[in-house]
């Protein structure tokens, strides 16, 4: 197990932690979970280590951000730029506005709204998961407006159920269209969490918020 000392965010999109929060590895053995986005055989694993250009050329509409990358300079929000937020905690899966976004496994709609900064997540719906007495949370981000009235806080569904559809950059907070999705091991106090965390958080993050593809599955070596 895990035990956050001292690199613990005392505030920020997840408000005041605990300085010694604990987090259990995430368990899923011989559990299945559906794929949040179908993705095609071939498409683009990005690499945003030595920065980001959103005009560059791509080879597909589909393509996978990896999880635990440090981006320098992509972050440009002014909610960026305090302790250089730039190590992300989640997996990016980049595909065509209106694509469908499934929930990967039952549960219930936990929270939802529009993070609608600049560069922030824009509409955003948060579920809430159990499987091996385990609680697990994980955070839909950059979705389209239409998804947040499809569903209210509550609302049950099943693995494969269409949750929401992919935005577009005019609604997404600015990006190019994809879903930003991430695993949560506490209960988030509104329809936000840090996707990016600074050097000093990197540990606790990623014991807090683990690799999503303990669920989607091996989307990159």
């Amino acid at each position: 197990m895990y035990i956050a000392s001292g690199d613990v965010p005392t505030s920020g999109p997840m408000g005041p932690q605990k300085k010694s929060e604990s987090f259990r590895p995430l368990k899923t053995a011989d559990v299945s979970f559906h794929p949040a986005i179908q993705l095609p055989s071939e498409y683009e694993v990005y690499d945003f280590t030595q920065g980001y250009d959103p005009d560059r050329t791509l080879s597909s509409q589909y393509g996978v951000g990896r999880y635990d990358e440090r981006r320098p300079g992509m972050y440009a929000g002014e909610q960026f730029q305090e302790d250089q937020r730039d190590i992300h905690v989640g997996v990016d899966i980049a595909a065509p506005v209106g694509e469908p976004v499934y929930a990967f496994y039952g549960g219930t709609i936990f929270k939802l709204g529009d993070n609608a900064l600049p560069y922030d997540y824009g509409p955003t719906i948060i579920t809430r998961h159990r499987w091996l007495e385990q609680t697990v949370y994980a955070l839909h981000g950059h979705l389209d407006r239409s998804s947040l009235t499809r569903w209210s806080v509550g609302d049950t569904f099943s693995a494969g159920a269409l949750l929401a559809r992919v935005g577009s950059q005019s609604e997404n907070g600015g990006w190019n269209p994809h879903l930003h999705f991430q695993l949560c091991l506490f209960a988030p106090e509104t329809h936000d969490l840090p996707g990016v965390v600074c050097q000093r958080d990197r540990l606790w993050a990623r014991a807090a918020f683990p690799d999503p593809r303990l669920v989607l599955g091996p989307l990159y070596a």
